[in-house]
């Protein structure tokens, strides 16, 4: 089953809501899936899952997952407290052509703009087949998030045009991280060093710590 994608944010929120306090397999059976029994190896099926629920079209391209609304997607798996359990993959990290490259031209910017949450039961005691998604949070960054993540995402790429790859690591960035993304650990891309010349590397990819994305739920609670 294929649902077509929503005409406004309206329709888009109003499916979301339809689908809070659903269990994962209660939703594929009404696309005419088949739950796994776990995402040992099934990685980004819940994401999958949701994308095909909502009518989202973009899949792995770079652009919005409801471009024609401005908004992006993501799920967000917490725990009982409410504490997300993990980190938030936003985009690739161009490692060549980043000459001229500002904030507010780059894919974690236009990613980030405007975001619907939804918010999953991502404990592992609880099988796969009965967790259920919870209420969703449509959020636009405010200006001090937006001054945040302007700032690591200026101070991460600045590692990345100077060639000081082997300098990254996970630690760097407040509210953003840098960290490989790949397929595999073997997953090879180009880069450049701090000569200039191209190389290859690990490909890397933006994430959101757990601290903003838990910002982001408190801010939601506090508003509610």
């Amino acid at each position: 089953m294929t649902i077509s994608q929503p005409s406004s944010e309206q329709a888009l929120m109003e499916r979301a809501w339809r689908l809070a306090g659903l269990s994962f397999a209660e939703i594929a059976q009404s696309l005419g899936l088949t739950c796994p029994p776990d995402l040992k190896r099934h990685k980004g099926w819940v994401g999958n899952l949701m994308e095909k629920a909502l009518g989202a079209t973009a899949g792995s391209k770079a652009e919005q997952d409801f471009r024609h609304l401005g908004i992006e997607l993501k799920t967000l798996p917490i725990n009982r407290y409410g504490k997300p359990l993990e980190t938030t993959f936003v985009s690739l990290a161009p490692l060549t052509q980043t000459a001229g490259v500002v904030w507010e031209q780059s894919h974690v910017f236009h990613k980030l703009s405007k975001v619907l949450w939804i918010p999953i039961e991502g404990e592992r005691s609880i099988p796969l087949a009965q967790r259920r998604v919870g209420a969703p949070i449509l959020w636009q960054p405010n200006a001090q998030q937006l001054a945040r993540l302007k700032q690591d995402w200026e101070e991460l790429m600045e590692y990345i045009i100077l060639g000081r790859l082997q300098e990254i690591n996970a630690r760097l960035g407040t509210v953003l991280q840098l960290r490989p993304k790949g397929a595999n650990a073997k997953a090879r891309t180009l880069g450049i060093n701090a000569q200039g010349e191209y190389i290859e590397t690990l490909p890397l990819g933006f994430y959101l710590r757990k601290n903003f994305t838990e910002e982001i739920l408190q801010q939601y609670l506090q508003s509610q």
